[in-house]
């Protein structure tokens, strides 16, 4: 791995799992994203290429905030528009988060009772759920839903564009609104997309009425 000041800032465990996997370099997206997620209290929006490495532009600084108090609630909340991609998503990160003990979890229409039912009595590390099963969530489980969430550190948004000017987009922007509400706290966001024209729009939309920090 070559010299890199963003890199050093990672966890060490975190930097250990890199080392494995044999890569020589960070992406540039993802040194970009190492120290502003690190430091917290703003919004990030992360878009490059498809296979570009957005997830780990991610997750990599995430986990390193998170490995040292992983328990007591989520912890890091992604939210995608599709089953498919949380799957896909939920294999990825596992093979990070395992070496780390943090816990992922996915929810979703295809999930066992019993996997949310462990995710319900002991909420820990990331959670990986569509919009529609957050709704479901704070309609059938409202009184959980503080003790699921309240330490939580982050909120991941995956494929934004999707949502953008949509009313699935506007269903979403309530969620969010409603889960800082309950944790009476503002969450940083983190938004991943490979398709973004408007930069001052899409910030719009991951924060209404707020600029982009």
């Amino acid at each position: 791995m070559r010299p890199s000041v963003a890199f050093g800032r990672l966890h060490e465990q975190v930097r250990r799992w890199v080392w494995q996997r044999g890569w020589t370099a960070l992406r540039d997206i993802q040194e970009e994203a190492i120290t502003p997620i690190l430091e917290g209290g703003r919004d990030i929006i992360i878009a490059a290429a498809t296979a570009a490495g957005k997830t780990e532009a991610a997750f990599l600084p995430i986990c390193s905030k998170i490995v040292e108090s992983p328990l007591g609630s989520v912890r890091a909340l992604y939210i995608s528009p599709l089953k498919a991609l949380i799957n896909d998503q939920f294999t990825r990160l596992e093979e990070l988060c395992e070496h780390l003990d943090i816990p992922v979890h996915r929810w979703h229409g295809d999930v066992s009772s019993g996997q949310k039912r462990e995710v319900l009595s002991n909420p820990a590390g990331i959670l990986l759920i569509t919009p529609e099963s957050l709704e479901a969530l704070f309609v059938l489980r409202g009184t959980a839903i503080a003790g699921l969430f309240g330490k939580l550190d982050f909120v991941v948004v995956d494929e934004l564009h999707t949502f953008i000017g949509t009313e699935r987009g506007q269903q979403l922007q309530s969620l969010l609104s409603r889960l800082e509400l309950v944790v009476r706290r503002r969450i940083p966001r983190v938004a991943l997309s490979a398709t973004l024209g408007d930069m001052e729009l899409a910030a719009e939309f991951l924060r209404p009425d707020s600029a982009l920090a």
